[in-house]
């Protein structure tokens, strides 16, 4: 019986260490093929001014403590699109708030007052009168000593229809900043007039249930939100050491916080490799996941990404990022 015992017990070892040795030549980066290409640039909201991030909430007006401005641009505007596209970028983020009117504005905030010299809601304002506000008038650096954008934002606030006119054949990721499923509906009627290969260059993401809405209209279109994302990398996480992926991670998008990113199996190479198999878009956000809008703005925290990344990365600072790849 103790013969029995030890044997059962030596086989046992043995199964373990062939799993343990399978997961690792499996998983290891040392064994992926690699890639050639640079990383994806993802700007967020185009050229934007940027501020600190102490003690912010989700109520906090991030127009009232940017730093010291370096560039002329403001955030979610033409102008500062055509300068994030002409940094580097591969991709610009946006946001979109739908208005009295049936239309959609690009316009990051819930309500008028931080950014601009309006008041209210910003969806129950038509496009017409969204677009004689000064989107600049809330910004300051020095606590309201001064306000170095006041008077220059003025018919700044495009339309997402202006937006995709203005750039017929570059890549947005749209940002829906509900979660209202009938905005989910409204976008999606929106996009659906639009030609296939337009479509392709296109992610939204947002709210769970707007983005289920649109998916459900709109079943080829990237879509992102958080329900997504689990129904990903729950299962990855539980059986992707197999080099198993899911049918959740097919054509979608994953926004990977950097410190949950070594948690992945594969991660970095295997992982790209099996998600852009499954073609779907990998970025890579700062932090821990607890603020999906942190990002990659200076060569210090590029330093932080594993050597040789190639997956895609989250900036707000296009310009100073993009000249570190773009060479």
């Amino acid at each position: 019986m103790k013969r029995l015992k030890k044997l059962l017990k030596s086989k046992f070892v043995l199964v373990l260490l062939v799993l343990i040795s399978f997961a690792y030549v499996n998983n290891s980066s040392l064994f992926s093929k690699g890639s050639n290409e640079p990383p994806l640039l993802l700007a967020h909201r185009g050229m934007a001014q940027t501020f600190h991030m102490e003690g912010i909430t989700g109520d906090t007006c991030t127009a009232e403590r940017i730093y010291e401005p370096e560039h002329p641009f403001l955030e979610n505007t033409i102008p500062s699109m055509e300068a994030a596209f002409q940094a580097g970028a591969d991709i610009v983020e946006f946001d979109v708030q739908p208005t009295k009117d049936g239309k959609f504005a690009v316009f990051h905030d819930w309500t008028l007052g931080c950014r601009t010299n309006g008041q209210g809601v910003t969806r129950e304002h038509t496009l017409a009168e969204l677009k004689r506000l000064d989107i600049g008038y809330g910004y300051t650096a020095d606590q309201g000593k001064t306000y170095p954008f006041r008077g220059k934002g003025t018919g700044l606030m495009p339309s997402l229809e202006e937006v995709l006119a203005h750039f017929p054949e570059q890549s947005f990721l749209i940002h829906v900043k509900s979660n209202d499923p009938t905005e989910g509906e409204q976008l999606a009627a929106f996009l659906s007039a639009l030609p296939a290969e337009r479509l392709d260059k296109l992610t939204v993401y947002g709210g769970d249930e707007p983005i289920d809405a649109l998916k459900e209209r709109l079943p080829g279109v990237r879509v992102m939100s958080k329900a997504t994302m689990k129904s990903c990398l729950i299962p990855y996480i539980a059986a992707g050491w197999t080099g198993y992926v899911p049918a959740a991670c097919e054509h979608t998008q994953l926004h990977i916080p950097e410190k949950i990113g070594p948690w992945l199996w594969g991660w970095p190479s295997r992982f790209l490799e099996r998600m852009d198999k499954a073609d779907t878009r990998v970025i890579v956000v700062g932090g821990d996941g607890s603020d999906f809008s942190s990002g990659f703005d200076t060569p210090e925290d590029i330093n932080r990404l594993p050597s040789g990344y190639t997956g895609g990365i989250w900036t707000n600072r296009i310009d100073r990022i993009a000249p570190l790849y773009k060479q």
